[in-house]
């Protein structure tokens, strides 16, 4: 059962940490899909997020540590770069559209505008 967990094993909404954790947790379970150091980090790369393996997939590494070192990187820059945008966006709407006209101007009120409870004299 934990052999199946493994080889089934991705990434999805946790860290790059937390997924290496239970990708190493799970690896001891199923030793002879990983008994190279590249049938190791091919299968690692395949449970990572798209975005993540895409940036991954045209790097060569030395080793498993290396990959995982780059894909905690690719990681970070990722949520920084969402955040980042978040936080423009949130400053757009804060601002709001461009008024147009001088500040300080008044809205224009007809005549026979009056306010509530007083009469024209």
């Amino acid at each position: 059962m934990k052999e199946r967990e493994f080889l089934s094993l991705k990434q999805e909404n946790v860290s790059v940490l937390d997924y290496a954790t239970k990708f190493n947790e799970l690896s001891h379970f199923s030793p002879h899909q990983i008994n190279t150091e590249e049938r190791r980090m091919n299968h690692f790369e395949q449970g990572l997020r798209g975005d993540i393996r895409s940036m991954i997939a045209g790097q060569t590494f030395d080793n498993f540590h290396s990959m995982y070192q780059r894909a905690v990187k690719i990681a970070r820059v990722l949520e920084e770069t969402k955040m980042e945008k978040q936080a423009l966006a949130f400053g757009k709407r804060k601002m709001g559209p461009p008024r147009m006209g001088f500040p300080g101007n008044k809205r224009f009120r007809p005549d026979n505008y009056h306010r509530k409870g007083k009469q024209p004299a």
